[in-house]
C-alpha cells in the first residue's frame, strides 16, 4: 500500500494543477474582460489538447523502450510544460496571453495524464486495479481540495482578497499558481524516482522493437484500436458524454451562480465577486475532501456491488446537489449539496477506469486510456460549441440555469451507466469480486 501511495503521489501535483484551473481560469478571463457567454470557447485548450495529445501519447508510450522506461519520458516532458504554464499564467496581461499559457499548461497536463493512468495499470496486478485507480481518485480529491483552498488560506493569513495587479488579477491567485508549479513538478519527480516502472520483459521488448514508430503508424494504431474497441468501452461513451458535459459546465459557471445567488453581483471586478471566488474555493475544497475520503470508502462497495452500480448512485447524488445549488442564498448552506458533488467526483475519477481496465488488452493500455480521454474531451468541445448558443435564449443568460442543466445531465449519466453494465467471467458485474 505504501508503494501504491508513493506511485500516485505525482497525481496529487498533477491534479493540484487541474484544481487551480477549475477554480481560477474563468475568473482570470473575466478579470481580463471576457464575457460570460464566451467562457466555454476560451476554455477550449483543455479539450482540444486532450483530444489530440492523449491518444498520440498513449500509442507512443505503448511503443517506447528507452533507458528511462516506457512512460517516464512523457511524465517529465509534461511536468516541465505544466510548471511553465502554471508559473506564468497569473502574470497574464491580456486574454491572448492567458489563453496561450492555458494551451501550454493543458499540453503538459495531457502529456503526463495518460501515461500516468497506463503506468498504474502496468505496475499493478489486475486485482489491485481498484485500489490503484481509486487511490488516484483520492489524491485527486486531496490535491484539488488544497488547490481550491489555497487562496482562502492566504486571505486567512492576512492577504487582502481585493489586492489586485494592474490587470485585475488578485495576488492570491498569483501565489497559488506559483506554488502549484513547484508542487506539480516535484511530486511527479518523486513518484518516478521512488517507484520506477517495471522492466519490460523480453517478449514486450521484441513486440515494441517490431512495431513501426512513425507518426503515420501511430495514427493507424489509434484507428485500429477504435475499430477493435471492446463493447464495454463503447458503452461508456454515452455516460461520459452526459457526465463530462455537466462537470465542465459546472466548473465554468458555479462561481457566477454563487455571485448572483449569495452575493447579489455579476460584476467580476467587485468585492462581492472576489468573495464568490473564495467561497467557491472553500466549497470545492470541501467536496474534494469528501471525494478524498469517499474514494477509499468506495473500494469495498465497488467490490461488492460492482463499479457500475456504485458509479450510478454517486452520479445521482451529484445531480441532486447541482440542482439544489442555484436556489441557495446562504454561504453556509452551500456545503450541503457539495457533499453530493463530492461523491460524484470521487466516483468519476475512479470507477470508470476500473470498468475500463478490466475490458482492454494489456498491450494496448496506453492507446485505450488515450482514446477513453477522447470521451472526456469531446463533451467539453460540445459544451464550447453549444452553450454560447443556448446561454441567452434557453438559460436566460443566468449561470444558475446552467447548474440546473448540469443536474439533469448527471441523472442522464446515471441512467446510461446501467447500459454499460458488463459481466465478468464469474458472472458478476465488472468491478465486483466473488465472496471467498
Amino acid at each position: 500500500m505504501a508503494r501504491i501511495l508513493e506511485m500516485n503521489l505525482g497525481f496529487l501535483g498533477l491534479q493540484f494543477s487541474f484544481g487551480l484551473q477549475q477554480g481560477n481560469m474563468t475568473p482570470i478571463y473575466s478579470y481580463l474582460g471576457a464575457s460570460e457567454a464566451s467562457l466555454p470557447i476560451l476554455q477550449l485548450a483543455g479539450p482540444i489538447t486532450g483530444l489530440l495529445v492523449q491518444p498520440l501519447i498513449g500509442a507512443m508510450s505503448d511503443r517506447t523502450d528507452s533507458r528511462w522506461g516506457r512512460r517516464t519520458p512523457y511524465f517529465m516532458i509534461g511536468a516541465v510544460l505544466c510548471a511553465i504554464g502554471l508559473f506564468f499564467m497569473p502574470l497574464s496581461s491580456s486574454i491572448l496571453m492567458a489563453v496561450s499559457m492555458l494551451w501550454i499548461l493543458d499540453a503538459g497536463n495531457n502529456i503526463t495524464m495518460e501515461p500516468y493512468r497506463a503506468y498504474v495499470s502496468d505496475r499493478l496486478n489486475e486485482d489491485q486495479h481498484q485500489i490503484g485507480f481509486l487511490t488516484q481518485s483520492a489524491f485527486t480529491g486531496l490535491a484539488q481540495m488544497l488547490a481550491f483552498l489555497t487562496p482562502s488560506i492566504l486571505v486567512w493569513w492576512g492577504m487582502n482578497q481585493d489586492w489586485v495587479d494592474s490587470h485585475n488579477i488578485p495576488y492570491t491567485a498569483r501565489v497559488a499558481f506559483m506554488v502549484g508549479a513547484f508542487l506539480s513538478f516535484g511530486t511527479i519527480l518523486y513518484s518516478i524516482v521512488r517507484v520506477p516502472e517495471l522492466p519490460l520483459t523480453l517478449d514486450e521488448r521484441a513486440r515494441i522493437a517490431a512495431a513501426p514508430k512513425s507518426l503515420g503508424a501511430t495514427i493507424a494504431e489509434i484507428g485500429r484500436a477504435i475499430r477493435d474497441m471492446p463493447l464495454a468501452m463503447r458503452k461508456l461513451a454515452l455516460m461520459s458524454l452526459f457526465q463530462w458535459y455537466a462537470m465542465a459546465a459546472y466548473w465554468a459557471y458555479v462561481i457566477y451562480a454563487i455571485g448572483r445567488s449569495v452575493y447579489g453581483t455579476s460584476d467580476p471586478t467587485s468585492s462581492g465577486f472576489h468573495s464568490a471566488v473564495l467561497t467557491n474555493g472553500e466549497m470545492a475544497a470541501f467536496y474534494n475532501g469528501i471525494a478524498f475520503v469517499a474514494a477509499f470508502a468506495l473500494v469495498p462497495l465497488a467490490r461488492r456491488w460492482g463499479a457500475a452500480s456504485v458509479h450510478a448512485a454517486c452520479l445521482v447524488a451529484a445531480g441532486a446537489g447541482m440542482l439544489w445549488l442555484p436556489h441557495i442564498t446562504s454561504k453556509a448552506l452551500l456545503f450541503i449539496p457539495a457533499i453530493g458533488v463530492g461523491l460524484g467526483w470521487a466516483s468519476i475519477m475512479g470507477n470508470p477506469y476500473v470498468i475500463l481496465a478490466g475490458s482492454i488488452p494489456p498491450e494496448r493500455t496506453g492507446v485505450y486510456m488515450g482514446i477513453f480521454n477522447m470521451m472526456i474531451v469531446i463533451p467539453m468541445l460540445l459544451l464550447a460549441a453549444t452553450l454560447p448558443l443556448i446561454y441567452g435564449p434557453l438559460l436566460g443568460g443566468d449561470p444558475r440555469g446552467v447548474l440546473t442543466l448540469c443536474g439533469i445531465l448527471m441523472f442522464c449519466a446515471a441512467a446510461a451507466v446501467f447500459w454499460v453494465r458488463e459481466r465478468n467471467a464469474d458472472g458478476l458485474p465488472v468491478g465486483a469480486v466473488a465472496a471467498p
